[in-house]
């Protein structure tokens, strides 16, 4: 029961807000709508400043003819109730006729007080306007029962009239002009504002409506797809807002996804990380166990075996340190490239004394005596994943006539080595092309990780050098890596 009243008072405040507009609609309306007024106004003075005017003039204009009848009579000759018909008509006080130096007075109902205002005609109908609008804001503000002086040559005649009239007519008259002014203007401002209100509510208002409700709506659900704006095809610079934000979405959907991706791999590979060490460690023991046998194979082999279970411990170390951080940086030395790709060869079983069957045709043509300056254990992993991938992808080809030959080669002068991981396989599709280096973008093998181009680009970046797909018209694929020297 208590909570009764403060929430009869939100719902009145609320209701007390709404009156007032809060999008743009609203204000769109009451601006143009106050513009409009504005605009009316700088019109509204001039007109009832020439409306001022043109009633004087008329006014002169009925003078001028009743004093030509009085004129020509003598005064005696005139009725008196003719004499007040005709200032009532006239709507004048005095009328006064000036000619040759002499000045007769043709009507009077009696002799007028102070005259608080002179007005000459500069012709009939016309008048000095310097300041009209000032004096006809005057008359409307401060005009009553004072007495104004109209004064100017006659047309039909020579000679001048003076006219001396009461100013509340004419400011009668003048408010209602200016009443029917205001409730014309007000009409006009009201259908052209909604003309216009429309209009722009049509043209950019409802537009960008629909952008903010599109943005409004994917940030509380960016991971559906329905929610990303379909652009209208509109040439304006809102089509052009409408493109770059659904290619903004569909950005921003890929990028979450890829790091959903990476945070579930992230989880699977603690998950299973502490596991595999243990599996490791026993691998390593019974490794070492091989190398007491006398077996010729066993000798020869072994040490491989070693080397390869030691080399999968140090990733199992390091792979939590690349999903928090990236790779670590790298450790240099001079080393041997040839012998490096050797070790490439071991651990995928191409070299001759393997003891398994070859499918693939190793070549190591990288000269023996070529050093480079480089962490060892990283760039391994960059030709390791190279090489993987181009060994997986020409065993997909189960036509046993085809060759399947995987090339290492070298080049480079005082600056750069440059290294070239070529293959004889199917190549790399076009799709794949775009995302090549990027996480989960190049994997169009099933089991695929998309991670091995990932990784090799970043650690041949880390080295200060590039690696890039060549484009050219062999069979296969011919990945180049370009370090620099030292």
């Amino acid at each position: 029961m208590s909570s009764a009243p403060p929430k009869d008072d939100d719902s009145r405040a609320a209701g007390r807000r709404q009156v007032l507009p809060r999008g743009l609609s609203g204000k769109l309306l009451i601006l143009t709508m106050l513009v409009i007024m504005l605009t009316e106004i700088f019109v509204f003075l001039p007109s009832v400043a020439n409306f001022r005017l043109t009633w004087l003039a008329d006014q002169f204009v009925t003078g001028e003819a009743a004093s030509l009848a009085l004129e020509r009579l003598r005064d005696e000759d005139v009725p008196d109730d003719v004499r007040d018909q005709l200032l009532s008509l006239t709507q004048t006080e005095l009328m006064v006729v000036r000619r040759d130096g002499a000045r007769r007075v043709l009507a009077t109902k009696a002799m007028p007080g102070q005259v608080a205002r002179h007005v000459q005609l500069a012709s009939p109908g016309r008048i000095q306007a310097v300041r009209s609008i000032t004096d006809a804001l005057d008359t409307l503000i401060m005009g009553g029962d004072r007495n104004i002086r109209v004064f100017g040559p006659m047309k039909k005649r020579n000679g001048t009239l003076e006219l001396v009239m009461k100013e509340k007519p004419l400011r009668d008259a003048m408010l209602s002009y200016a009443r029917n002014v205001l409730l014309i203007s007000l009409a006009i401002s009201i259908f052209t504002g909604l003309v216009v209100f429309l209009t722009l509510r049509a043209l950019l208002i409802r537009p960008m409506q629909r952008l903010s409700g599109a943005m409004l709506a994917f940030s509380k659900d960016p991971e559906d797809p329905s929610l990303v704006i379909e652009p209208t095809g509109r040439r304006d610079e809102i089509g052009v807002a409408e493109v770059q934000l659904s290619a903004m979405q569909k950005q921003l959907r890929g990028t979450m996804a890829q790091q959903r991706h990476l945070a579930d791999l992230g989880l699977a590979v603690s998950k299973i990380n502490h596991d595999l060490r243990n599996i490791l460690a026993s691998a390593s023991l019974f490794s070492d166990r091989l190398t007491s046998l006398p077996d010729p194979v066993a000798q020869r082999l072994a040490p491989r075996l070693v080397r390869t279970i030691d080399r999968a411990a140090d990733y199992t170390r390091s792979v939590l340190a690349y999903g928090k951080s990236g790779e670590a940086v790298p450790q240099r030395g001079l080393l041997r490239l040839h012998r490096l790709c050797e070790d490439v060869a071991e651990a995928l079983a191409l070299d001759d004394d393997s003891g398994v069957e070859q499918q693939v045709e190793w070549v190591n043509e990288v000269d023996p005596d070529l050093e480079i300056e480089a962490d060892a254990e990283q760039l391994f992993r960059v030709l390791l994943n190279l090489s993987r991938n181009a060994v997986q992808a020409m065993d997909s080809a189960s036509d046993d006539a085809l060759i399947k030959r995987l090339t290492i080669s070298a080049t480079g002068d005082k600056n750069i080595i440059q290294i070239q991981v070529a293959d004889t396989g199917p190549g790399i599709p076009d799709a794949a092309r775009e995302n090549l280096f990027t996480a989960f973008g190049a994997s169009g093998r099933n089991g695929g990780t998309g991670l091995g181009l990932a990784i090799a680009a970043e650690l041949v970046r880390a080295h200060g050098g590039s690696i890039c797909l060549l484009d050219d018209s062999a069979p296969g694929s011919r990945f180049e890596i370009k370090l620099p020297k030292s």
